[in-house]
């Protein structure tokens, strides 16, 4: 007599219907290669422009706030051109050279004041792209920043960066 009790049923194999992940397939390799070609043609992350902007010499870009002045005084990007999105029509051919490319940033994901920005600049001619993140991870990840009071600095988030090591191996 066996004792041991019944192996359970295997389960059911998950249809693509079962599963919110698959149910739109996956776009095929090339379809796939060129929306995410593309997406990196219109995107910079922080710890790139950080490092871009930290490294000897020209960084071939310029980095624009489209922020208000009240949170461009609450801390901005060391460098960076205050330009707020409204402004651009009538004052980027005074701040900005058109042949020099434009990163544009704002307050973080939830804002897309840097995506206003980017297009507004682009309407006008300028080559640009949008930094990813903003000045909450631009905080987040530890870079320098200035306020109105001074230049500040905070500990890199664990959660958004390495704090061991200054390349997260993206």
């Amino acid at each position: 007599m066996n004792s041991q009790p019944a192996p359970a049923p295997a389960p059911a194999p998950t249809t693509p219907a079962d599963n919110p992940v698959l149910r739109v397939a996956p776009a095929s390799p090339a379809a796939a290669a060129a929306h995410f070609a593309a997406s990196l043609a219109f995107h910079a992350d922080v710890s790139d422009v950080a490092s871009a902007l930290a490294a000897d010499g020209d960084p071939g870009f310029v980095v624009v706030d489209s922020r208000s002045t009240a949170s461009w005084d609450q801390g901005h990007i060391p460098g960076a051109v205050h330009l707020p999105t409204a402004l651009i029509p009538e004052q980027a051919a005074a701040l900005l050279d058109p042949a020099v490319p434009v990163v544009t940033y704002c307050w973080g994901p939830g804002c897309n004041g840097a995506t206003r920005a980017a297009l507004a600049l682009a309407q006008l001619g300028y080559q640009v792209k949008e930094m990813l993140g903003g000045f909450e991870y631009w905080a987040r990840e530890g870079f320098a920043y200035e306020t109105w009071e001074g230049s500040g600095r905070r500990a890199a988030d664990p959660l958004t960066a390495p704090l061991d090591d200054a390349d997260c191996g993206c």
